[in-house]
């Protein structure tokens, strides 16, 4: 499972080129490959919700330019498109179609972050991280109730370690478009 698209990216890619061509991808992330002789190329796209009649039309803009869609996760917004590799590998041909690709992909850590932020301050609002009776202990008993809470402690806290990680996915993704948009 990947965080990071262009990571996904690279790793598809890596296995392409040890000679396998992908087939699928599932929602729960895994990835479907078989045996070829030809040398396949794959690119990721980020698109929001797409309604079919707009998806028919996007899908048929990279068809035209031989790239055959990959069936990826329904929710995620990413688009998988693999081909055979030839000299026209690249799937943004300016800066302005790479901008656009690295704005919309701003929205995708964004909203997820916000989501899990806002769970977070429910969760966390009226209560707190260890059980109060903790603090009180004394002793091995305080070093063993705390060892035996740090496991639940962590558990509560993973909504929020989810916001610093989608918040870093899109400070990523910020700092290619505004770089893009300099030059």
């Amino acid at each position: 499972m990947f965080f990071d698209i262009e990571k996904e990216e690279q790793w598809l890619n890596e296995q392409l080129q040890k000679g396998y061509r992908c087939t699928n991808i599932s929602g729960l992330g895994t990835y479907t490959f078989e045996k070829t002789d030809k040398r396949y190329v794959m690119r990721l796209d980020y698109q929001d919700y797409l309604p079919r009649k707009k998806l028919a039309e996007y899908k048929g803009i990279y068809e035209d330019f031989s790239w055959s869609y990959i069936k990826g996760p329904w929710l995620s917004g990413i688009r998988y498109w693999q081909k055979e590799g030839d000299d026209q590998n690249e799937i943004f041909s300016d800066r302005q179609s790479r901008g656009n690709y690295y704005k919309r992909l701003m929205g995708y850590p964004f909203w997820l972050g916000m989501l899990f932020a806002a769970y977070s301050y429910m969760l966390y609002k009226d209560s707190e991280l260890y059980h109060e009776g903790l603090w009180s202990m004394n002793g091995s008993l305080f070093w063993k109730a705390f060892l035996f809470e740090t496991p639940f402690v962590l558990l509560k806290l993973s909504p929020m370690l989810l916001v610093v990680l989608f918040g870093s996915s899109f400070y990523k993704a910020y700092r290619k478009y505004s770089m893009l948009k300099e030059k």
